[in-house]
């Protein structure tokens, strides 16, 4: 084996170790495979748009970005965990509101309570499902709605480079809702994993089939979540 491939192998070594070595924040680590990214792009502070925050740190894909001085915005139609992530997270823009899919200004939520805040979602099918299938019940009400572009230039959010996304049901549909010819991040950490309580863990390949009609190609897959980058990125 000649020395250029040893050092490849060793530096190999070093990025593992060194991803090993992070404190994730994240349900599957995540957050480390986006931070790794950003960085083997050059990007030191990634600006993003969290879509479905719920925590402000646990099971959060962004708080890692947070803590390294990233500032983003969270959106989180929950307005029971609005407190909490005001609190943690002062320097981000925290909105209680909901992504519109549609020309409606607002949509009836379903809130899942306690630690079953995870299963909040505009599908009443995916809500229905989720109450027959565990007992749980859930409750509504109506929330106010806005586009993701509308979104970003408010705030004036000219460049975004991560989109994290985990809205119950809807996420094929905000994804849909994106121009991404306007909007166009770097990476974009979606949920594809079919809510099931008996552990099936199908996943949603037509989330992944429109990312890749869209000019992104998958970069990397927790099972829980998909990771894509731009396809023109690495060419």
């Amino acid at each position: 084996m000649n020395l250029s491939r040893i050092l490849i192998k060793l530096k190999k070594a070093a990025d593992t170790i060194r991803l090993r070595s992070k404190v994730s924040y994240s349900q599957s680590g995540e957050d480390l495979i986006a931070d790794y990214f950003f960085e083997s792009i050059g990007i030191k502070q990634p600006v993003y748009i969290d879509i479905g925050a719920n925590q402000p740190i646990k099971g959060n894909n962004t708080y890692l970005f947070y803590l390294k001085g990233s500032k983003g915005i969270c959106i989180e139609p929950d307005i029971s965990l609005i407190p909490s992530l005001k609190k943690t997270r002062p320097n981000d823009i925290v909105l209680n509101i909901g992504v519109s899919v549609t020309v409606a200004s607002e949509a009836d939520f379903y809130f899942f309570d306690g630690h079953y805040n995870a299963w909040n979602t505009f599908s009443k099918e995916d809500a229905d499902k989720k109450r027959r299938e565990s007992g749980i019940s859930y409750h509504q009400s109506k929330v106010q709605l806005d586009t993701v572009e509308n979104i970003a230039d408010k705030y004036n959010f000219r460049k975004v480079n991560f989109i994290s996304l985990d809205v119950e049901g809807v996420d094929l549909a905000i994804l849909k809702s994106v121009d991404f010819k306007k909007l166009r991040p770097e990476l974009i950490c979606v949920e594809t994993i079919e809510f099931s309580l008996n552990n099936t863990m199908n996943k949603d390949q037509e989330i992944i089939s429109y990312m890749l009609t869209q000019g992104y190609r998958v970069y990397a897959d927790t099972n829980l979540n998909t990771l894509f980058c731009r396809s023109d990125i690495f060419q």
